[in-house]
């Protein structure tokens, strides 16, 4: 097959290897750490964990993706990438690390959670990063299209891997909530350690761009008030991405439902003769089999949209993955039985990422795009679309 051909010369380039090589290890260490955030917030037995305490959690995960990411370009191209690769992976390994004596200390919930915050706001520099230095590890424009399917769908499953790692470390009774994080910043370490491999300016970098930081920022709110202007002149896409916001935000909604599930409903919790740390791990058993199913849910819908996508076009796929969620989650989630909700958990993966895959394809085909190779400030060079 083409797909098999373009994916084994790829593989071929040896910085395109170590590019995801660095993707792999920094993606997986993401899902240690947050799935080791979820099982600490969620499931120690000694935290009365609330709806607030989940929501809150959510949001150290979600929120610098909304705030730091659009401003993410204005400081990458002010640095040298392989460096931000490097340099960000030990920051983050530092401050995993800190964040693992947070939790031994048992300090207020507001400093753990900006202990969090910091680890994934320097994770939205890293992901655009990694995408900006694409085009410097690729030989042309067709390979180009393959590793940018590629590279995120190998990452995400290298974050679900790294979150079933939690889960077997936990149910198998190994290590604290503590020392699992400090697994996570070991292997952030590693995706550090990877980076060396690359050239210093292997990534595109011409060397730090003498751009006052406040134009810069200036210039990317200006960016992205232009840039919607213009989305609000393409129909097709606006829809596409509007869709595709609603359907995140029941995602986020569905998530911390089973997230509660798991922890009280599922659980037995309360019952006489168990004890927390039973309850404990029959909930992270839960939760581990609905994140694995959910992955599966992204793993099917990658191979299966470009078919679907073909014969519905993107928006129709769009249409019928909307659809297909908006029957079937209620179906099965409001049983609250553990089998339907897990269950829902894999077509919610499916139905999500399938709408994501093809609101990219919308977007990449109606909306006009100003890719500059090496970058500028605040450029799609330099941050990725």
């Amino acid at each position: 097959m083409a797909v098999l051909r373009d994916v084994g010369a790829l593989l071929r380039l040896r910085g395109f290897r170590r590019l995801l090589a660095v993707r792999l290890l920094s993606q997986s260490a993401d899902g240690v750490y947050q799935v080791a955030l979820a099982a600490y917030v969620v499931f120690s037995p000694e935290r009365q964990t609330s709806a607030a305490a989940i929501a809150s959690a959510m949001a150290v995960l979600l929120l610098p993706y909304s705030l730091v990411g659009p401003f993410a370009g204005v400081l990458l191209d002010r640095w040298r990438r392989r460096q931000v690769l490097l340099y960000g992976n030990v920051l983050r390994a530092a401050l995993a690390g800190a964040t693992a004596v947070l939790i031994l200390a048992e300090v207020p919930d507001w400093l753990f959670y900006l202990s969090a915050l910091s680890v994934t706001a320097v994770n939205r520099f890293i992901l655009a990063c990694l995408s900006a230095a694409l085009p410097h590890v690729v030989a042309d424009e067709r390979q180009l299209v393959t590793a940018n399917a590629l590279s995120p769908t190998a990452g995400t499953i290298a974050a679900t891997a790294g979150g079933g790692l939690v889960f077997v470390l936990r149910l198998t009774g190994w290590g604290s909530d503590a020392e699992v994080v400090l697994v996570g910043a070991g292997v952030y370490l590693g995706a550090a350690l990877t980076a060396l491999g690359l050239g210093r300016d292997q990534l595109g970098s011409r060397g730090p761009i003498r751009v006052r930081f406040g134009a810069a920022v200036a210039g990317t709110a200006r960016g992205l008030r232009e840039g919607l202007r213009h989305l609000s002149q393409r129909r097709p896409a606006a829809l596409a991405l509007t869709a595709m916001a609603l359907m995140r935000f029941c995602y986020g909604a569905l998530t911390v439902m089973v997230l509660m599930l798991s922890r009280y409903a599922w659980t037995g919790d309360g019952t006489e003769g168990q004890t927390g740390d039973e309850n404990a791990a029959a909930g992270l058993s839960f939760l581990g089999m609905a994140v694995a199913l959910s992955g599966a849910g992204y793993f099917t819908a990658a191979v299966v949209t470009p078919w679907a996508a073909g014969r519905l076009g993107p928006s129709g796929w769009i249409t019928a993955c909307a659809v297909a969620a908006a029957v079937l989650e209620p179906a099965l989630g409001l049983t609250f039985a553990p089998v339907p909700v897990l269950t829902a958990t894999f077509f919610l993966g499916f139905t999500t990422q399938g709408a994501k895959i093809a609101t990219d394809t919308v977007i990449q085909s109606t909306v006009d795009f100003h890719v500059k190779r090496e970058g500028g400030p605040g450029g799609l060079g330099s941050a990725g679309v």
